[in-house]
Order: C-alpha cells, then structure tokens, then sequence
C-alpha cells in the first residue's frame, strides 16, 4: 500500500485525506508516496511556534540547544541506514546519499561543537567589544543579539531532502527560533522519515520543529516582522515569495539561496601534465555526476586557456566514457538519476536550448542506456558536455542553468577575460580556480571576489584535503550575490545571527555589564578576603577582583632577565640608543618582564579549582615601564563559560598592570580552565 506521508503540526502527526499529491520513484517512476496539507490550519501552526517553541527554545541557553542539535544528530547517524533505503526512491546513489544524510548530520555536530565554544552558555550574545562614549567612562554602548520571538520558515529544495533542512535547522534552533519546515515534495519522503527520527529522539522541546509535506497554503498571509523566511529554490519562486505583499508589508527577514552559474578555471599555468591540469578534468566530471549534476554548487560552467581547450575537451570526455549511468542501488553504477520525470524534461529542454550557442560534445539528452533498469524507465539522463568556441557570443550558456548533469566547456584569452567571463554569471555561490601561481590566484580574487559567494583554490598541495568545488561547509558561509540570492547561511555563529535581532545597547558600565554577564570596563570591581584562585568556577562571580602588592622592577631584574632568555634588544640593555628610541626615555623592562611579575604578584601557587592556563588574549602593552618603577596587577573575572558540565569551565580574566603614577603599562585577558 503507498504510504501517505504525514506533516507533523502543534506536536501531532496529522495526515492529509484530500488534495493529495503523488510522489514518484526516480528510478521506475512508480508511485512511492502521497503528500498533502490541506486540512490544516497555518495560522494555527505559526502561533504554536511562537507562544509554545519559541519561549520552550529560549529558556535553554545557547550550550544546551547545542547539546540538543549534537544529540538529534547521533539520532539520524544511529538511523542513517533507513534513510538510506529510501534516498535511492530519489535516484541518489549510496555516494549522493552519504552527502545528504551523514553530511547533514555532520553539519549539526559541527554547529554545536562551534556553539560550545564561541557561544556564551546564557541568552544573549555579544557582538564586538563594548564602545566607550562618555569622556569619564560612565556611558557606554554595546552590540548585543537576542533571540526573535517569532517562527522561521524554511522552504526546501528537492535535491538535498535531509542536509538541506539540517543545514537551515542547526542555526535555528541555536538562534532559540521553533522551525516550520517545508520540504520540496520531490523527496519529501526522505524529509519526513528524518523528522520522524528527530521528533522520536525526545530531545526536542514542544513546539520546536514543525513540518509541512505539502502546499504552504496561506502560511504567508500570518507572517509578522519577528519571522524568518530562509529559502532554497529557483528565482523565480523565489522572487514570488519575496514580492508577497506580507513580507513587503511586516519586512519579514528573507534569506534566499538560489539559482546559480558556478564556474570553474583552468588557470594559463596549468598546462597539461602539471597535477592542477588533473586536477580540473577530474573535478568538473565529479561535479557533473555527483547528485546527478543537482547541486546548486555544481560547475555549470568550466573556463579554460583558448590553447587548452582541445586537451581539455579529450580528457573532460575521456573521463565520462567511464560513467556508468543506471540504478543507484545496482553494482557498478556512478550516477543514478535526476530527482524525477519533470526534472528529466526540464533539463533535455535546457539542453536543447544550449544546443543552439554551443556544440554538444559528449552525451546525448535524449537516449541513455541505464543500467539495472528496463529500458525507458526513470528518469536517467547521460552526462552532457557542451562546448562553446564563442563565448561572449553566446547567451543561454551565461543565463541558464540545466540543473542536471550538464557543463559547457569555453575558451578565454588571457587572465581578465576569464574573469570577466566567470562575472558574467551575474552571482554565484562558488567559483574554482586551478592554479599553482599565487600572484595568479590574488589577481582572480582582485576581479572576481566580488561576484562569487565562495572561492575554491585548488593546487597539488591542498588537492588531498579539498572537499572539492561543491561542498559547502558548515563553518563557512553557502550564498553568493546577484542571480545566487545575496544569502549568506551557514558561516559558523554567522548563520546564527540570521536568526536573532542586533541592537545597540546604551548605559552605565554597570547595567551593560549586568545585561552581558560579562564585566565591562567602568562597572564594579568587588574584592574580597578569598584569593579568586581559590574559589571554583560556580563560586567565582563575574567582577570580582583581587588586587595585588607592589613590585619594584630593578635594572638588575632586567639585565638578568635579558641574560636568563636570551632577549638583550637595545631597548633594555644600551641606555643611549633606548634613549634615542621616540618611544622610550632610555633603558626600559621587557614587555613579557612585566607580564612575568604580574603573574608572580597575583598567581595563588597551591593546588586549587584553577586547573590550567591556556593563554592570553588581546595583550597590549600601553605605557614602558622604567627601572625603579613600582607596578601592581588588578585581576578581574570578566567572563565564565561551562565547558565540561559537572567538570570544569573557561574563565576569562581582564588583568590590568599599572605603575606607581596608577597608569596603565599593561592589559591582557588571561584564560584558565576552572573545576567546577
């Protein structure tokens, strides 16, 4: 019996009785699924988001959000087997589905390892250092992020059913932002049994995650200004929602990752025989087969020296004579098919169209022979190399994507023509360049930067370690401008960001500082009788302050400094030429002299809840010290984080070292490890 895929709303499954949609296999075209919304109320939906998951999400901090995406991604890697079975009904092989389902998963694992780390463990997030307004310290300003109250709607495309909802719902949920996700329904199947798999694990809160497998209805029409859109899809649908009269109306925040022309450069060193030479021909087959040429990274478009382009041409070709095209589940297959009958349509009729400005060199649109399948089933399509001997003559090539299999080959003449010719893409979201010449690959990132949300170098030294031209990476951005949509997701905390309101904070050290949690020059300093070294992390208050004795730096101190490492620069050691320095008075102490003292006028030696140092940040040396001068340490707890629950956190400390006029010499954050 066909299954009838379910939308999961207000923390129930519901499924659709009418206005029900078929799915189809890739591979025979047989039905595999039905999948509808009607019934629903989506009003209804947005409101639970935001008064039952959004206030659930924001009452976790940022470190247990990030403890709950690490653990719902161990919940799809335990099930990943079951989600592979059915990624094949999508026409992916077991490669294309590695991608999508354990790449998916690995995207949450690394969002929450980056969370842990470069998150507070509370609900606000800074942004920058604090901003000194007032002349006496007394007022000052802060960027700060908070989460939005509101819900995040995600509109998915078919091609990557589970790293494309992940790679939006990581940010969200991190952002404390409930997620309504809409899968393509092309795939949809997939989506789904991963929601399943998520809402089972039990680590989501109420109202959270929703999901919607089929028409959004008229979710638009309930969309306030404290909502996110973020979509992946053509411009055209793209264009469609963002001219919605809502979301002109409430400005609801709109991220758009759309279509895109990647192109990839053979650069003039990498001539035939150099490993880059490889390197390229290798790489742009790849990204014509992996995901059957559906990538929204593919390479669409590959760029080389008008004198390369015959040995491009015959090694490009001979590395697709050896594609096998056929059933992603049979022996032996290296591309399975595209997502589905009408994706098959759309991408011969793109190829009839290039056919028009360039010659089809390789491939065939409209006959395959697929194996481990009857003959004129599935949607399978051979590999398709184009080749355009022209092309600033040419149009379609430059405006068009075949979101399949498909590449045109193209000549440029010198280093500004194939810039130019990968700009007139009008936006990308990745560009590759082969070159083993860095003066070549800065004059590429001088005229091309700006068109191309990411840029791939690629050279014999990387070439091990690249995750290739298509692959977008949790810790950096995925966008590009222009024609690719002008998002930016992803990124690490950027992607975060998408999903919370900056604001300019203004007021006394004090308030700021309480509104952080995180001590901010001008506010209090309590000190009292215990040594901070001797209180463990949860004791240690966020302000307190140990201010230490006076120490003398003789010229004795400094001359055997200079002797005991080895440091004997003018400045400490030749009175005339330190006192010819415009910035020094004559000899003066070591800079890591002073940072020595101060750390032997404020460390408690005895064993304590002070397990380690592992380093200082920010150090300025601001004022020399001179010898005969006096200096003394304030050492302040300026921010603490959870690491190892139950073991030990990260303590920053804001160590001020001043002289006896109470000038500044020196300031410096020092890190420590704390049992808890």
């Amino acid at each position: 019996m066909t299954q009838t895929l379910k939308n999961y709303a207000r923390d129930q499954w519901f499924e659709s009785t009418s206005g029900l949609v078929e799915i189809r296999s890739a591979i025979d075209n047989s039905i595999v699924a039905h999948t509808g919304t009607e019934g629903l109320d989506f009003a209804a939906v947005l409101d639970h988001a935001r008064t039952v998951g959004g206030p659930n999400l924001r009452r976790m901090t940022f470190h247990e959000r990030a403890y709950m995406i690490k653990g719902l991604a161990s919940a799809i890697m335990a099930h990943k087997e079951a989600l592979y079975a059915i990624s094949a009904t999508t026409g992916a092989t077991r490669s294309d589905s590695w991608i999508d389902i354990e790449g998916g998963a690995g995207t949450l694992f690394v969002m929450s390892s980056k969370a842990r780390r470069e998150l507070p463990d509370g609900h606000i997030l800074t942004d920058g250092d604090f901003e000194p307004i007032g002349r006496r310290g007394t007022f000052v300003g802060q960027h700060v992020y908070t989460s939005r109250p509101g819900a995040a709607v995600h509109i998915n495309a078919f091609n990557f059913p589970v790293w494309g909802m992940l790679e939006k719902l990581g940010p969200t949920l991190l952002a404390g932002v409930p997620a309504v996700v809409k899968p393509a329904t092309q795939g949809a199947q997939l989506a789904e049994a991963c929601v399943r798999i998520m809402i089972d694990s039990g680590l989501l809160p109420k109202g959270a995650l929703q999901l919607l497998v089929g028409s959004v209805g008229d979710l638009f029409d309930h969309l306030t200004c404290q909502d996110v859109v973020s979509f992946t899809g053509s411009a055209a649908t793209a264009a469609k929602l963002k001219n919605h009269p809502v979301v002109q109306r409430e400005s609801v925040r709109f991220v758009a990752e759309q279509d895109s022309l990647n192109a990839s450069i053979l650069a003039p060193d990498a001539q035939p025989g150099t490993p880059e030479f490889d390197l390229f021909v290798k790489e742009v087959v790849r990204e014509m087969i992996t995901k059957a040429g559906q990538k929204c990274t593919a390479i669409r478009r590959a760029l080389v020296p008008a004198e390369l382009l015959g040995a491009a041409e015959a090694a490009i070709r001979g590395r697709l004579e050896k594609v096998v095209v056929g059933n992603p589940m049979s022996e032996g297959v290296t591309m399975g098919a595209l997502a589905s009958m009408k994706q098959l349509e759309d991408v011969r009729e793109k190829a009839r169209l290039f056919a028009s400005e360039a010659e089809l060199v390789f491939g065939d649109p409209e006959l395959v022979d697929a194996a481990g399948v009857e003959p004129n089933t599935g949607a399978f399509v051979s590999p398709m190399l184009f080749r355009a001997d022209a092309p600033w003559k040419a149009n379609v090539i430059h405006d068009v994507e075949a979101f399949g299999p498909v590449a045109t080959l193209m000549p440029y003449h010198g280093v500004d023509d194939a810039i130019a010719l990968a700009n007139r893409g009008k936006g990308s979201l990745a560009l590759s360049i082969f070159t083993y010449d860095p003066a070549l690959a800065r004059r590429f990132i001088e005229g091309a930067g700006a068109y191309h949300g990411r840029i791939l170098f690629i050279d014999r030294d990387c070439a091990a370690e690249s995750t290739g031209h298509g692959s977008p990476l949790p810790m950096l951005i995925h966008g590009g401008p222009g024609r690719a949509g002008g998002g930016e997701e992803l990124g690490g905390v950027r992607g975060v960001k998408h999903y919370m309101q900056r604001s300019a904070l203004q007021g006394s050290p004090r308030t700021l500082s309480g509104i952080v949690d995180k001590w901010l020059p001008g506010a209090p300093q309590p000190t009292g009788e215990v040594h901070p070294f001797r209180l463990t992390f949860g004791e240690l208050e966020v302000g307190y302050t140990y201010n230490t004795p006076s120490r003398t730096i003789t010229i004795e101190d400094i001359e055997h400094f200079a002797e005991f490492t080895g440091d004997a620069f003018y400045a400490h050691m030749d009175e005339e030429a330190a006192a010819a320095n415009p910035f020094f008075p004559g000899r003066v102490a070591h800079g890591y002299l002073i940072l020595s003292f101060a750390a032997g006028l404020f460390v408690d030696p005895a064993p304590g809840p002070v397990l380690a140092n592992y380093g200082l940040d920010n150090l300025r040396f601001l004022k020399p010290i001179t010898p005969g001068t006096a200096i003394e340490v304030a050492l302040t707890v300026k921010s603490k984080k959870m690491r190892a629950p139950g073991e030990y956190g990260e303590v920053t400390w804001a160590v001020s070292v001043t002289d006896g006029d109470g000038d500044v010499a020196a300031t410096y954050d020092l890190l420590t490890m704390n049992a808890v």
